[in-house]
């Protein structure tokens, strides 16, 4: 008699459990961090592989970090990266703006987390950089659809609170990148139960930035030597060198089309 009889969950309790299990599946993974810096917007993440990556490249200016599951949010930014190349090239390029992919964003973890019989557990970041620090902008994309505007950085993650709240302490406007990714980097290697820091080396961040200062396309990756001696606190570098120019690839619409290797550039994806 009661095998027949319909099972209910209350809605309330549906969305809450959906909410639970995404937070879950996005705590088991290693942090990401964004912050501003004097010329533009960097990106640091916790990850040791060199293909898998968890910050992309979508468009001359904005640019795509997350923590959750890569499938998940690797279809994300594929997605964006069409949005973002159908719309450049039916309307202007201007049009392609962070706000307007982050709202597509919203719209389908919105859908997916109240139709679907399982949420992505996925948290993304969009960022734009502007022709100067106050026309940046950085939002901030959780699991249900939300949306955050967040002012000068963001930290998603399993420890992302801790985090957080430990480099609002410290960060400020104009800092320099080597300054900015010291900074990221110590966030990223604070134990949040209150132990002894982490050592977080090169070798297990994946590390880019948009940097205003660049032509067309500001998006760049910084590995290798250049960014031991960024994170160095006894090199004097603090930024990366200015590029003479962009190949015809490099500069190419389409952020797709990047070859490994082009020019001389430090940055090529």
């Amino acid at each position: 008699m009661t095998a027949g009889m319909p099972f209910y969950v209350s809605p309330e309790q549906l969305m809450k459990d959906r909410a639970d299990f995404a937070r879950k599946g996005i705590a088991r993974g290693r942090s990401v961090v964004v912050l501003g810096y004097d010329h533009g917007i960097a990106f640091v993440a916790e990850n040791q592989s060199r293909s898998l990556h968890k910050i992309g490249e979508i468009y001359d200016r904005i640019a795509f970090a997350a923590v959750g599951k890569y499938n998940e949010f690797e279809n994300l930014r594929v997605a964006g990266v069409r949005y973002a190349d159908l719309r450049g090239y039916s309307y202007d390029r201007s049009d392609v703006t962070a706000r307007g992919l982050a709202n597509a964003y919203a719209q389908t973890l919105g859908t997916v987390f109240t139709q679907e019989s399982k949420p992505y557990e996925v948290e993304i970041v969009v960022a734009e950089v502007g022709r100067d620090v106050k026309s940046d902008q950085i939002y901030r994309l959780t699991y249900d659809g939300s949306v955050a505007d967040e002012h000068g950085l963001v930290a998603m993650g399993g420890a992302s609170d801790q985090i957080e709240e430990r480099l609002t302490e410290q960060w400020r406007p104009g800092l320099t990148l080597a300054q900015a990714l010291q900074l990221a980097v110590a966030g990223l290697a604070h134990d949040p139960a209150g132990g002894p820091d982490r050592e977080v080396g090169p070798h297990q961040l994946e590390v880019a930035v948009l940097d205003r200062t660049r032509s067309r396309r500001t998006f760049s990756r910084i590995n290798g030597d250049l960014l031991g001696q960024l994170l160095s606190e006894d090199d004097p570098t603090d930024d990366v060198p200015p590029a003479d120019h962009d190949t015809p690839r490099q500069a190419a619409s389409n952020p797709q089309t990047q070859r490994h290797g082009d020019g001389s550039t430090p940055d090529s994806d």
